[in-house]
This record gives structure tokens, sequence and C-alpha cells, in this order.
């Protein structure tokens, strides 16, 4: 169920896990896996890896409405490919559990249990069901309960559960299982005296057979009209009726309120749901359904669509829009649908909707003065919505405060410019500019308000001296690194004060305000051989901070890795940033230069200026993920980790008509440094990257002699593939052929002359990089004489689920290295 518009699952405070462990362990001592053939089954990396795998990872945190209370959860090891190999339907972009009727997952949390702010022992909770699959929690707006998801596979059901708080104790709410596959499938009433939930129909029939007999061919036609429109590549699409069956099957949900003794009452006819959020005064409800007919061209998102307010009896209110299926928008990356989005209640307000649409009619190519505008209607909905902005750039969204004060930004991705505007949404003055600027200049971000759930459970700005002063979180870039602060604005008078700066040689980040005058506060530190843990701070005191968690160093074996975050220019005087690591107790003026892998992203921007800005902090936790490059820190090698591969278009210029160039600048830019530190040995470097890092990685092996190997997963290598734009190159191929060509390695396959490693989920769900992006550059590769190995991972998306496809990845990148950069290849 889509969740309410800017509210929080109760002011949420959740840590990133650090690692995810493991539970099978290789023998000791057994030699990296080699090249195998096709038949071979999921190899093992050595032990030193496996140890990354295998590392506990912290809990998952939620904080309480009141912020006096916090919950902890537990996520178990990676699934098995058991569990990711259970059967998945694909449906309209959609990963469906079949069995379950819901979105397809396979990690869930499997313990819970709660601890006070002010101190105190954990309290474990009682009654939970064994084992616990834990999906998705909320805390009630009146912080009395705690409402959550439950997968039982083996039953077939996802359950609804509620926990008293008081008590520490957990109950399973209903019998009848919860039925939606988009979002959550609950939502707490405002007050927390129930709740409103999507449920499988009663009496619904099994889901449509099909024998498999084709009963005729699948047609599509189009009936040209001469337009040029934009369709980007989508996965999980609808192929044929019989899918179109199954989509309308589990799409299907009955609406109900859910009492917290358990009874239920239906809210209308079972429909396909993608939205249902109760209004703030707690009597209307916004619902959004799917209707045909369905397209084979795009996602579930851009199907037709009806958006109603009923109240919760199920009598319908008011029509807010009928949307038609959008197969196509105009080209460009301001292109938006015509007619109502980005609708919600207004926080502040008993029940009034807020939504915009375009009136340039979702053309950015058309000249208009007024590009968007922002609409509010009350209840009971008479009368014509009242007009609450005119936008010369695209809605970006609004936060709430109260009647006298509203956050709404505006932005124009061609152009990266943004607007923040004060208004005063129960009328009063004229809207007032409070910034604009580049949204890639990041040492100008003032950083975000800090929004709190009110008693209603809505997310509202936090003000304070009489509503006139909010206060703001940022990361606090600046060429020293990113130095996360908080500030109070008083947007009356414009000063800003600084409350909290993170100080070397900690990474602090203040993640919530525990009063309204920011007294008390929680933040997250961590430094270089600290792990994140977090802390209740006095601000205006001495006092020093109480630790609230102690979680140890998930990899002790790699407490000694050292980072460096280093500078260095590239030819045209772009200035770059890098994280340097080296192994344990490696001193390069004693030790020499090492084997290094390079392992990168490349962005595009449209200011050189923003393009140098450094990123990240040399002071954050040296954070071993198995997902990364730094795992073979284990193994001796030096790692050069984000080195900025920034492809700057500044004013009327496109940043990827010069793509290779820039980036083949970067890279050697990179090299150079390293081997000038006297880190890395210039003959024994690779590169690699993940997606649009991997097809960065297959452009510098043709385009450059830098690297001596390369490993790229989960690739696109072919962008006549992606004809209508990639990343955030808006014309289609038709318009920059040329541009297309330049930049697809596939087309330049008779230069890659170094080995390259392609690995790829044989299942991936992410638009443009198709599982036969990696088949075909190996096939050309291969068709060429060159050197590559193609790896497919069974059942895996683009990010990769189950711990055998993990520890197979890891031990593919580690033979590739060894045999090619490593102390192998060097004798």
């Amino acid at each position: 169920m889509a969740m309410r518009a800017l509210k929080p699952l109760a002011a949420p405070l959740l840590l990133a896990a650090l690692m995810w462990p493991a539970t099978h362990a290789r023998a000791q001592g057994e030699a990296p896996a080699e090249a195998a053939s096709a038949t071979q089954g999921y190899l093992l990396p050595s032990p030193e890896l496996q140890a990354i795998v295998d590392a506990p990872r912290p809990p998952g945190m939620s904080l309480s409405p009141r912020r006096d209370l916090i919950a902890y959860t537990r996520r178990p090891s990676l699934p098995g490919i058991d569990v990711v190999a259970q059967p998945e339907l694909q449906l309209a972009g959609l990963r469906i559990h079949p069995r379950t009727h819901s979105r397809s997952a396979f990690s869930f949390a499997d313990d819970l249990w709660l601890q006070a702010v002010d101190g105190g022992g954990e309290r474990a909770v009682e009654g939970l069901p064994r084992p616990l699959a834990l999906s998705s929690l909320q805390w009630s707006p009146d912080q009395r309960h705690i409402a959550f998801s439950h997968v039982d596979t083996g039953a077939g059901r996802v359950e609804l559960w509620l926990v008293d708080v008081a008590a520490a104790r957990a109950r399973r709410l209903l019998e009848r299982p919860l039925g939606s596959v988009v979002g959550s499938g609950f939502d707490w009433l405002p007050g927390g005296d129930g709740l409103i939930a999507l449920l499988r129909p009663a009496g619904q029939r099994a889901a449509p057979g099909h024998d498999g007999v084709p009963t005729g061919p699948n047609v599509q036609e189009t009936q040209g009209d001469g337009r040029v429109q934009s369709l980007r590549t989508y996965q999980d699409l609808l192929a044929n009726p019989h899918d179109e069956a199954l989509f309308a099957h589990y799409m299907t949900s009955q609406l109900v309120k859910v009492g917290l003794d358990g009874r239920t009452t239906d809210i209308g006819a079972p429909a396909m749901y993608v939205g249902a959020s109760v209004s703030p005064d707690g009597r209307h409800l916004l619902r959004q359904r799917i209707e045909r007919p369905f397209s084979y061209l795009v996602p579930y998102t851009r199907f037709p669509r009806r958006i109603d307010v009923i109240d919760l009896e199920g009598r319908l209110l008011h029509t807010v829009a009928t949307l038609p299926l959008v197969e196509g928008l105009p080209p460009g990356n301001d292109a938006v649908a015509a007619g109502v989005r980005g609708i919600g209640w207004r926080a502040d307000a008993p029940a009034t909707l807020v939504w915009a649409e375009a009136q340039d009619g979702g053309d950015p190519a058309r000249e208009a003065a007024v590009r968007d505008r922002v609409f509010a209607h009350a209840a009971p909905f008479t009368g014509a919505p009242e007009a609450l902005a005119d936008l010369s750039m695209r809605y970006g969204g609004i936060q709430w405060g109260h009647g006298e004060l509203a956050l709404l930004t505006e932005y124009w991705w061609k152009t990266r410019q943004m607007r923040e505007w004060r208004l005063s949404p129960d009328g009063g003055p004229a809207p007032r500019l409070l910034r604009e600027g580049s949204f890639e200049d990041r040492y100008a971000d003032p950083g975000s308000p800090v929004m709190q759930a009110d008693d209603r459970g809505f997310a509202r700005l936090l003000t304070t001296a009489g509503g006139e002063s909010i206060y703001r979180i940022g990361l606090g870039a600046s060429p020293e690194g990113d130095r996360p602060f908080l500030d109070r604005q008083d947007l009356a008078g414009g000063g800003t004060e600084r409350l909290f700066h993170s100080q070397a040689p900690w990474y602090e980040v203040p993640v919530a305000l525990l009063d309204a005058g920011a007294t008390r506060i929680l933040t997250s530190r961590e430094s270089p051989t600290r792990p994140q843990n977090v802390l209740l701070r006095t601000l205006g005191t001495d006092a020093d901070p109480v630790a609230l968690t102690d979680f140890a160093h998930p990899t002790p074996a790699l407490r000694g890795v050292t980072k460096e975050q280093i500078r260095y220019a590239r030819a045209d005087g772009v200035e770059l940033t890098a994280d340097l690591y080296l192994p344990p107790g490696h001193d390069a003026e004693r030790d020499g230069p090492l084997p290094m892998l390079v392992w990168a992203y490349p962005r595009e921007f449209k200011s050189a200026d923003a393009a140098s800005q450094v990123r990240g902090s040399p002071y954050e936790f040296n954070y071993i993920s198995y997902w990364g490059p730094l795992p073979f820190l284990a193994k001796g090698y030096a790692v050069l980790d984000g080195p900025t591969m920034p492809i700057v278009g500044e004013g009327d210029a496109e940043p990827n008509d010069t793509y290779v160039e820039q980036l083949v600048a970067s890279a050697r830019a990179a090299v150079d440094e390293v081997v000038r530190r006297g880190v890395a040995d210039r003959d024994r470097i690779a590169v690699g990257g993940h997606s649009y890092g991997a097809f960065m990685t297959a452009n510098l092996l043709a385009h450059s002699d830098l690297f001596r190997a390369g490993i790229a997963r989960s690739g696109a290598y072919n962008r006549s593939l992606t004809p209508f734009g990639f990343q955030a190159e808006e014309r289609n191929y038709w318009e920059a052929t040329g541009v297309y060509h330049a930049m697809s390695p596939f087309d330049h396959a008779d230069r890659i002359n170094e080995p390259l490693l392609l690995i790829h989920g044989e299942e991936d769900n992410n638009s443009g990089t198709f599982p036969m992006q990696s088949e075909r550059m190996y096939a050309a590769i291969k068709g060429l004489g060159g050197t590559a190995r193609l790896v497919m991972l069974p059942r895996e998306s683009h990010g990769y689920r189950a711990r055998e496809s993990i520890l197979h990845m890891l031990a593919e990148t580690e033979a590739w290295l060894e045999r090619h950069v490593g102390e192998r290849e060097r004798r």
C-alpha cells in the first residue's frame, strides 16, 4: 500500500547494514577458484573473503513518535539459492511471490526488541512468531503499538501482527492474510485506534492457469501521428493475455478497516489498488486504482489510473482524475505525463488534497512561462481547486509546517537548477524565494529541513520561535570532505545558527531531534576504525555524549586497513577525488607498489566547478562490504574506491558529446596519481564496476591501455538497445547516433585487448541492463579473438541476493585478479 505523502514510519532512524552474514564456511586453506567449464557448480572464494560475507551487521533501528524508544530489528544471513529460486512472477514491472501473494523479497528481520533512549536494558518482545520473517514495521501515532507484517512462506501468507509496546508482547491481529503486491499493505489511522489494510479478497479463486498451448500470436500495432515520444526500455513487462490475467489476479485486493481487536470492515469492493491513504482528520481516503487497458510496453505505474476520495464506509465522495495509459513521454528528462501527478494529503490540514499538473503538456521543448501549477482542494471538494503556486520549473514536492509555512521545491534537470519557496498555504504573503542555484553544488547545500511526525502521524516541519524557525540537517560538503551539521534557520530574519558540526577524527551525522528546542539530539558516529554507533548528545553543555549502542568491528582482521582521501587533477583542470585503501600493515615506501583494483561509477555534470567538489569524508568507517572492491584488501591488493569520473557538459554542450575523452582523462589522472604515490604498479592495475560502472569498464578497455584487466557486472554495452536514452542522456538514438555509437563498447569490441570478466544476473530487472547485453558482449569479444569470461548467475536480478551467488561472484573475481594482475601474474 502506498504510504501517505511525506509520512515517515514514525520518524525512523535507519542505520545501514555494515555486513551481510552467511551460514556456511569453506575449509581453511582451499585455493581460490580457477576458470572452470560451463557445467561447474557454485564456487567458493578463499577463507578471507568468506569471512567478509559471514561478518555480522548491526540491527536496523526505528525511533518512536515521541522519540523516547527505539525498536531494533535483526537481519539474518543471506538467503540461500533454494530460497531465491522459489517461484516468482515477473509482471508489469513487478516481481511477485505467487505463494504469499506479495512482492518478492528474500531477506527479512528475524528478531525485534525495544530500548529506551534515556537508558535501561533491552526489552525482548514476547509472543513473536517463530521463525520470524518481519517485512515492514510501523509505530502507531500514539506510540502504544507497533504493527508489522510477517511473511509465512510455508503457509503461503503474509500476516499482520501487533505489538503492545507497554507489555512488549506481540499477537497476530488478523486471520485473513495481507494481499498487496505494491507497498507494505497496511497503514495506521490517525490517532492509532486502528489501521487500514489491503487483504486478499474473500473467496478469491486460484490464479489463472495455463496449459502452455498458445491460443494465437501476440500482436501490437501503432497508428503513427508523427509525434516523437520517448519509449524507455523496461524489464518484466506483460507479454500475452495470460500475463494480463495473472497481473489482474495478484493486483486485486480488498481494502478494509481494522480495529485493534482484529475486527475488519470492508471498504468498497475489491479492486486493483496501488494506493490508499487516510486524511489527517481520519474521515477520508485517497484511493488510487489501476484500470484496463494494460500495456506490453510499460510497467504498471503507467497504466490507466482512477483517483478518487471515499469515506471509511466506501462511499464515493469525489472523483479527482481518471488518468489514461501513458506509453510514451515527450523527449527530455524534464518531460512528465499530463494531468494530476504527485497527489497527497496536506499534512497540516484536516482533509486537503494537493497535486501538480503540467501547463506545458508535459513537454519541456514547448515554450511556457508556467511549467507546473500546484493545486489544493479541501473537503467537501465542491467548487474548483485553488491554484496554490505557479512554477517555471517542475514541481519537486512540498513540506508542510502550519497554515503560514510550507516549503516548496521546483527543479529543472536540463540546467540542474532548483528553487525553494516559502508558502503561506492558508493565504497571506506571496510566495517568497528562500534559495536557488544548482542542485549539483554540494558545497552550497543548506541541508534538508527536519521533519517530525505530529500527533496524527503525519510528517511536518519541526519549528520553533513561534513557528518562524526550522532546522536543517546536511552533509556539510566542503573541500575538506563532508562534515555533517545541524542548523537552526530563522525564516523571518534569514539568519542561521549552527548547533552541531561533525569534528575530526569522527564522522558524525545528526539523525533525530528529541525536542523542539534541539537541546537533545541523536547522532550516528563513526571513524575509520570504529563502526557506526548511536549517541545521545545534550547540546549547549560540556557533557560527554552517551553511547546508546556499542557495535563491534564486523571484520576485525581488517581493522588495520588504511584509507586516505586523495585529490588530484585531470588534464583539463577538473579536480578529482578518490578513497585510497591499503591492506593492513602495508607501507608503500618500505614495501613498494601493489597490484590495484580501481572501482568507479561515472556521473554527469553541467558544471566543472560542481564536478570538482570533494565527495565523502576521510573519517567514515572503513566499511568492508562484499558488494564492492574492498574485500580484495584481504588478498593484498590496493584499492582505489570511487575515483570521481565526471562527464561535464557546460552551457549548451551535452556531457556525453565527449564521454570517452573525459572518461579516459579521468582514469589516466587516477592511474598517474597512484603510481606517483608509489602504491600501485602501473602494469598491474585492474578496473571494475557495476551497472553503469560496468559500461565504464568496457569503454576504458576499448579506448585506453591503462588497465591490465576488467571486471564488469550487470552492465549494458550496446546503446542501440536503449534507443530512447540512458542514465542522464536525453536524446534518442536517431538524434545522436554518433554519440550512441561512440559510447557503445560493443561497437568497439575489436579494440578490447585486455581480459574482461563479465558477470550478470540471468533475471536482471533493471531498465536497460538486459542479460543479453553481457551475452552479446562476450560473443563479440570471443568472435574477435579477445579474452573474456561470461558468468551468468541463475535466478539473480540486478543486485545479487543468494549467498551462493555472492560467494561465486567473489571467487570469480578473485581468480580473475590473481591470474591477470596478482602475484601469480607477476611471477
